[in-house]
């Protein structure tokens, strides 16, 4: 620009937003939030500062609904973001895109990588996932024995069952040797102690004090384990690898707690409710068996057994008389058949015949049908009405071969 002209303020201060805005590009700011600021209209503005110098900061509402964690004052943190000149004012601000806790950036990253490489290995798969006991008798607890965790566990376990054992593990649950802690606990209950379950976490904390249940030693302790796992880690929007590796994941210790065991006072509320409902049933099967006996006892066949039997006999006699009626009527009717049949054989007898004059001849007590029968010279006896004649053949005509003597 010549250093001879005049400019403006809004020339001035138009180039030096075209300077900032075009040349330095979107990056990542570390620093400390102060003036945390919500406005009603869904945008947030505050500053980022460090130990030397500080920035006007906003995060407009269409970005603020991505944000995983709630900001505030104090809090240490990393912004992506572009730098933007508010011309009315002639401030300069970072415009945040995206932003996160300080430290938690690597951590995530690491977070991810296992979760799919476990994943992919299959340690999250529902088939692997043991069944958690109903009732249990023992209980095994690994966690810090000095943390608000295990006074949480206790108090749930001896208000809902005080009958059941609890056997605590003191294990570190952040900080350097809290894994290997961890895995030495979980492997020697299950070497060497006798529980029904095992409820492995802690209480809340920031997402590093958590960090031990994201450890690899602990995820691949927590799959081999034979005993069913209860993760309880941190509050219910803390996820670990833990929480997809075990059995059931509950959102807090005292929710494990009352997962694992069922309450007593429940239980003996539902027996007494099962007791009632069978004692109801069965006095309702007496009372519906009881106006069946009634039934009977007052229906009519118990009340007049001798009447019904009279009814029957009656009825007996009755079908007794048709029975002989039939029968007689069947008698006459084949004894008239017989004596039409023995009529008909009367008149087939040959002796009828004999008795209209004709007669019956025989040759060797053989009916004689035709000449073809006799021969010169047989005797011959012939039959009639009245007695027999005996005779000698000495012709025969009628016949080819009929000889005469």
């Amino acid at each position: 620009m010549p250093t001879t002209s005049i400019h403006s303020v809004s020339d001035i201060t138009r180039l030096i937003k075209t300077l900032i805005e075009e040349n330095i590009p979107a990056v990542w700011v570390e620093g400390e939030i102060s003036n945390y600021k919500p406005h009603y209209s869904g945008h947030v503005y505050f500053t980022l500062k460090d130990a030397n110098a500080q920035i006007s900061a906003v995060m407009w509402k269409s970005r603020k609904y991505n944000l995983t964690f709630e900001p505030e004052d104090g809090m240490l943190i990393q912004a992506l973001g572009t730098i933007r000149l508010y011309e009315k004012s002639g401030r300069y601000q970072l415009d945040i895109i995206r932003m996160q806790p300080s430290g938690i950036g690597k951590l995530q990253l690491a977070f991810e990588q296992l979760k799919q490489k476990l994943d992919a290995e299959g340690l999250f798969d529902p088939e692997h996932k043991k069944a958690i006991p109903a009732f249990p008798e023992k209980i095994g607890v690994v966690t810090s024995e000095t943390g608000a965790a295990i006074k949480d566990i206790i108090n749930v376990i001896e208000r809902r069952a005080p009958h059941v054992q609890l056997i605590i593990k003191n294990a570190k649950v952040q900080g350097v040797g809290a894994a290997s802690d961890i895995v030495k606990a979980i492997e020697g209950f299950n070497k060497k102690i006798d529980v029904d379950l095992l409820i492995v976490g802690r209480g809340g904390g920031s997402y590093e004090d958590l960090w031990a249940f994201n450890e690899e030693i602990v995820a691949r302790a927590i799959y081999n384990s034979k005993i069913p796992v209860i993760s309880a880690v941190g509050h219910e929007i803390d996820f670990t690898i833990s929480d997809f590796v075990a059995d059931l994941r509950a959102p807090t210790p005292s929710a494990a707690a009352e997962i694992a065991v069922p309450d007593a006072d429940e239980l003996k509320d539902n027996i007494r409710y099962i007791q009632k409902r069978m004692h109801d049933i069965c006095n309702l099967k007496i009372e519906i068996m009881r106006d069946r006996i009634n039934y009977f006892k007052n229906s009519y066949g118990f009340k007049k057994p001798l009447d019904i039997i009279k009814q029957y006999a009656l009825q007996v006699d009755d079908l007794s008389n048709k029975l002989q009626k039939s029968i007689s009527s069947l008698l006459g009717q084949r004894r008239e058949y017989c004596n039409q049949f023995k009529i008909r054989l009367e008149n087939l007898d040959p002796k009828k015949v004999l008795e209209r004059g004709y007669s019956i001849s025989y040759i060797d007590d053989k009916l004689i049908k035709n000449v073809n029968m006799v021969d010169i010279n047989s005797n011959m006896h012939t039959e009639f009405a009245s007695g027999t004649v005996w005779s000698k053949i000495n012709r025969i005509e009628g016949t080819n071969d009929a000889k005469t003597k």
